[in-house]
């Protein structure tokens, strides 16, 4: 029997569909290997300053070749804005080095592989694997965490959770965008200091007491 959770669930994410169809990430990128420098250098960073700091840089750096090419203290000419600047140049150098020597130069479809490069965690892995490959991967950040445990939809003591929870709780055919909607959803709805429920889809569906407004909005035709 489908429980009550999984209707809502369900309903949640049909609406999220209805709204943006195929979301994307906002990281900007070329292939897949600027991708995953972008990705590494977003820790700690906003996507808006990530992007305006490799502008410049992937019009010249496409490659692992190319960033070794260019060379450390260049790379770091580009990217000084984005906190960690230092050490996030280290790691590029030596994970673009380890693309050429053990991957034929190119990025791993494999998230225990993707993992194993300097800089790399499983939360920048889950986002090269859904962006790039399309796998089913879940790439929890504070936007997700913060709506997963506020919404009730897909809770979590800690990020390992709540992407079990979303892995486990959100139908199959929602699973590749899922991680995309509830971030978009975080970053310019559900709020961290104060949610825009007035424009919230889900706002009937949400189990957050403390909503700025007394009614759901309508839903989407």
């Amino acid at each position: 029997m489908i429980s009550e959770n999984y209707h809502r669930i369900h309903e949640a994410f049909s609406r999220f569909q209805t709204q943006t169809d195929a979301p994307q990430g906002e990281l900007h990128h070329v292939n897949a290997y600027t991708l995953l420098i972008a990705v590494v250098m977003s820790a700690q960073a906003t996507d808006a300053g990530v992007n305006k700091a490799t502008e410049s840089l992937f019009r010249i750096v496409d490659s692992p070749q190319a960033m070794l090419a260019l060379g450390e203290e260049k790379l770091i000419g580009h990217i000084r804005t984005i906190g960690l600047f230092r050490t996030k140049a280290r790691n590029v150098m030596r994970l673009s080095r380890i693309l050429i020597e053990e991957y034929d130069g190119q990025v791993p479809s494999s998230r225990a592989a993707l993992q194993s490069l300097p800089g790399v965690g499983r939360k920048t892995a889950n986002v090269v694997l859904n962006i790039w490959f399309s796998h089913p991967a879940q790439a929890v950040d504070t936007h997700i965490f913060r709506v997963g445990n506020r919404s009730g939809l897909v809770p979590g003591k800690n990020v390992e959770d709540v992407e079990r929870a979303i892995e486990d709780n959100v139908p199959v055919e929602f699973q590749t965008h899922a991680h995309h909607w509830l971030i978009l959803h975080g970053r310019y709805v559900c709020k961290a200091r104060r949610p825009d429920c007035g424009s919230c889809l889900i706002s009937d569906l949400c189990d957050f007491k403390d909503k700025t407004i007394d009614s759901a909005p309508a839903l989407p035709a």
